[in-house]
């Protein structure tokens, strides 16, 4: 049997030039943001306090709680919209297919009765009101002729509905049911955001011409500006009202927050400038932006997440971070007892167990990562060109880096443990012995490698093919020998790893295979462990090499007791949305794993 122990989450989906919406529940600390196809919940006073809800078929855009709480209204590219139980099994109470494109912004009216959502369609409205159980439309929304950005619902009533967006425009409806009042074109480029007060006396639009425009909540008038003294530099993205009504939090490309002061007469006076920690890069650029309660939220276009204190703006903020796309490696560093977690994107991460984020390895070289290995004091990866980098850890920085260019793209590497100068790289036409980083050898195997294992000591080699069997070499000097060929697997290798113990050799292929071999006798140690029903990803030992853990495309991981039948297998399905592609144990045997929703899992073992 196995519990999950501890989530560690993914950051929200940014995009270059558009704001992202977070949103919180009114009576918690619980915040809502949105990842590929996942909608995450996360406390901001209790960072490991994470859900995660995996059902919508597209790549989500935006998701709110329900005025009670109880419920949460998600949205997807593909326009449709789903209400599902915020508790337990998140059980799907309605489904709505509400635009033809996709939805950018949804709020629920303050009764909860009611949504509306805004974004982008073919041919019909760039809006639409319906009540929340039954999807009947309440409401006739013209007057945009572009995609509608944002859309907000008056707290109070009677009821109002704001809507903004790429044509420049702010309109005005009233009802139920909804209809055209007025419009305004006091902005000059894509209005961002509309946001109403809580006491529903105002609202607020910003926008990509750097200006935040307020207009009275029951008639649509006018009534002041943000001050342009002090105000941003760059497009803004979001805005978001403290409980009282009173003060104000924008966000901008400029990579600044401020907070506002607004006055009874609607205008608006900087009272701070917040800036989070960062190299000040493209990637500080903020784009969203939430006041919840005691905390001033922002969101960077590196998904970085900073929370500072309503109550003390000078105190520095507290960060949160993690990965934005898939997660492909694991490592579980001894000596500092940190995990290391890489994704394609050339992020590494740092996590320690019962706190989470410990920070980013801050790496000379941005390349996207393909491979990735690491010991205490080193890590070697490789990209999508012909470089194997090696880079030095000095506690928790890096080092200098230094490559060396192999004249064909890595497709696995591998180090050899108790002398980690000697690194396997398999390329299309065999493997690369590197000292270092001096090319010790290049053989020429005459099949085409897709994955290695080099033994702890160096002095072996297991080297998989695409015809899917393993090649074994004795490795001597320069020079590589082929001992035997072992035979069981019938598609390619993915994966090959020795235990712990050097006694044992697992491998894992295409056709959801993976076979645990003597390494004395050559012989098969368990077999029968076809339990997936994809590829395998990756695989992992117990430090102890009395377990093997498998994971899958098919999103499960398995983990089987050597000594035992593979029938007797503890299976965790569902582990991570889309595959799982990292695996790592802890020396108490708890099983990490990573995949494609950006996630990290810790899972704890426990006799039935």
């Amino acid at each position: 049997m196995t519990k999950l122990k501890e989530t560690y989450a993914c950051i929200p989906s940014t995009e270059r030039g558009r704001g992202i919406l977070i949103s919180a529940d009114p009576k918690s600390n619980a915040i809502l943001y949105c990842n590929a196809r996942s909608i995450i919940i996360r406390h901001l006073d209790k960072p490991l306090d994470i859900d995660v809800y995996t059902d919508h078929g597209y790549p989500t855009t935006v998701a709110r709680f329900s005025p009670n709480g109880e419920w949460v209204a998600s949205a997807d590219v593909s326009g449709t919209v789903r209400i599902w139980g915020r508790y337990d099994d998140h059980v799907l109470k309605v489904e709505f297919r509400v635009l033809t494109g996709r939805v950018d912004d949804l709020m629920w009216s303050p009764d909860g009765l009611r949504i509306v959502a805004s974004g982008d369609c073919k041919g019909k409205s760039f809006v639409r009101a319906f009540m929340w159980d039954s999807g009947s439309t309440v409401g006739d929304f013209d007057g945009h002729s572009k995609r509608v950005l944002s859309c907000a619902f008056k707290p109070t009533r009677p009821f109002r509905i704001a809507t903004c967006g790429e044509d420049f425009l702010v309109n005005f409806y009233e009802g139920p049911p909804f209809k055209f009042k007025l419009s305004h074109r006091d902005h000059t480029n894509f209005v961002n955001c509309v946001r109403f007060s809580p006491d529903g006396t105002k609202f607020i639009t910003v926008s990509s011409d750097k200006k935040g425009i307020l207009y009275d909540a029951k008639t649509a008038e006018k009534i002041g500006e943000l001050s342009t003294e002090d105000g941003h530099k760059g497009s803004i993205y979001a805005v978001s009202w403290s409980a009282d009504s009173k003060q104000l939090l924008t966000v901008s490309a400029d990579k600044t927050a401020k907070v506002w002061a607004i006055s009874d007469d609607g205008h608006g006076e900087v009272v701070k400038t917040l800036t989070s920690p960062g190299s000040g890069g493209v990637e500080d650029m903020l784009v969203g932006g939430l006041w919840h309660n005691n905390y001033l939220v922002t969101v960077s276009l590196g998904g970085t997440i900073s929370m500072f204190s309503a109550t003390d703006l000078d105190e520095s903020p507290v960060i949160l971070s993690g990965h934005m796309k898939n997660v492909n490696s694991i490592v579980m560093l001894k000596k500092q007892n940190v995990i290391l977690s890489c994704s394609y994107d050339g992020l590494i991460i740092k996590w320690t167990q019962g706190t989470g984020y410990s920070g980013k390895l801050d790496r000379k070289v941005t390349d996207k990562i393909k491979c990735f290995a690491a010991v205490d004091e080193e890590i070697v990866t490789s990209g999508y060109d012909n470089k194997v980098w090696r880079i030095s850890l000095h506690g928790d920085q890096c080092g200098e880096a230094e490559c060396v260019d192999i004249g064909s793209q890595p497709k696995d590497l591998s180090f050899a443990t108790l002398s980690p100068e000697l690194v396997l790289v398999a390329i299309d036409s065999g493997v690369v012995l590197l000292q270092g980083t001096k090319v010790l050898s290049t053989i020429n195997l005459g099949f085409s490698a897709t994955a290695c294992a080099i033994a702890p000591d160096g002095s072996e080699a297991v080297v998989g093919g695409e015809d899917g069997k393993l090649h074994i070499y004795s490795i001597s000097g320069e020079s590589f020998n082929e001992e035997a060929v072992l035979e069981k697997h019938r598609g390619a290798i993915t994966v090959i790893r020795y235990s712990p113990d050097v006694s044992m050799i697992a491998s894992g292929d295409v056709n959801r295979e993976a076979v645990v071999w003597d390494r004395a006798s050559r012989e098969m140690k368990l077999k029968n462990m076809l339990f997936h029903t994809a590829r395998v990803n990756c695989l992992c030992w117990s430090h102890d090499s009395t377990m093997v853990a498998t994971g899958s495309l098919d999103t499960c991981v398995i983990i089987y007791e050597i000594g035992k039948p593979a029938s007797s297998r503890t299976t965790i399905k569902g582990a991570h949305l889309g595959g799982v592609y990292g695996l790592a144990f802890t020396e108490e045997n708890t099983v990490i794993s990573s995949g494609e929703d950006g996630c990290v899992r810790l899972w704890t073992l426990t006799q039935e």
